[in-house]
C-alpha cells in the first residue's frame, strides 16, 4: 500500500493504494477516525489490514475540535443539525475520491465502502443511512447512531454491515451499539453482529474481521 497526502475540499486527506486491477472491482474504502482525533490515528489501525485491489481514503473531520484534532459533528443541541452537514461533506469526499480513481483508471467498477471507530463508525451508519451514495459494506466498530436530522430514504440500495462492539466498553455502552445495529437491520440493511468481551478500542483480532469482511 502507498500513501500520499491529499488537500480535498481544503481539507487534509491521506490516500492509499494497492496494487490495482481495473478488470476487477475497486473497493474504496472510507475510513472515519473517532471524534477529537485525527486521520492519522485512523491510518495507524488501517495499515494492519490485509486489503486487495483498494484504495483506501482517511479523511479529516470537518469540525475543529482544538490543538489540531476533528470531529464529525458537535454533540448537544445542534447535534442533527451537524450530522447533515456531515453528510454532505462525506458525500463530496467520496464524490473526490471517485474522481482520482478515475484519473487513472476511468472505466474501473467501483465499489464503495466505510468503516470507523466510535464517532468514526456512527459516521459510517449514519452515512449509510442518509448519504446519496450506494454503499456496498460497512464496518462498525463501538458504533451507535447519532440524533438524524430527518428520516432516512424510504428506499436505499442494502449494505453488507459488521458491527462490533464490547460488553466493557465504558464509552459506548453495549446497549447503544446493539440499537444501533438492530436499526440498520430495521431499515433493510444486511447486518451481522460481533459481540466481544472487549472495551472502547480497535483490536488485533477486530482488524482481521474487517480485513476479512473487505476481501473481494
Amino acid at each position: 500500500m502507498n500513501y500520499s497526502n491529499l488537500i480535498w475540499e481544503r481539507k487534509k486527506v491521506i490516500v492509499g493504494q494497492t496494487d490495482l486491477d481495473a478488470n476487477r472491482d475497486i473497493t474504496l474504502l472510507v475510513g472515519f477516525h473517532g471524534a477529537d482525533s485525527t486521520p492519522e490515528n485512523m491510518l495507524v489501525h488501517g495499515a494492519r489490514l490485509k486489503l486487495e485491489n483498494a484504495v483506501t481514503v482517511y479523511p479529516e473531520g470537518p469540525v475543529d475540535a482544538g490543538k489540531g484534532l476533528w470531529s464529525w459533528w458537535q454533540d448537544g443541541p445542534r447535534q442533527a443539525e451537524t450530522v447533515s452537514a456531515f453528510v454532505d461533506y462525506a458525500a463530496r469526499m467520496i464524490d473526490a475520491a471517485r474522481a482520482h480513481i478515475e484519473l487513472f483508471l476511468p472505466s474501473a467498477p467501483v465499489r464503495t465502502c466505510l468503516w470507523g471507530f466510535s464517532q468514526g463508525a456512527a459516521a459510517s451508519l449514519a452515512y449509510t443511512l442518509l448519504g446519496p451514495h450506494p454503499i456496498h459494506k460497512v464496518a462498525s466498530i463501538c458504533g451507535f447512531l447519532p440524533e438524524l436530522p430527518s428520516p432516512a430514504p424510504a428506499e436505499k440500495t442494502p449494505a453488507e454491515i459488521l458491527g462490533i462492539y464490547g460488553l466493557n466498553d465504558g464509552v459506548v455502552p453495549s446497549f447503544l451499539a446493539e440499537f444501533a445495529l438492530d436499526e440498520m437491520k430495521n431499515r433493510g440493511h444486511q447486518t451481522t453482529v460481533k459481540e466481544t468481551p472487549q472495551g472502547h478500542e480497535l483490536t488485533a483480532e477486530n482488524l482481521r474481521d474487517i480485513g476479512d469482511f473487505f476481501k473481494p
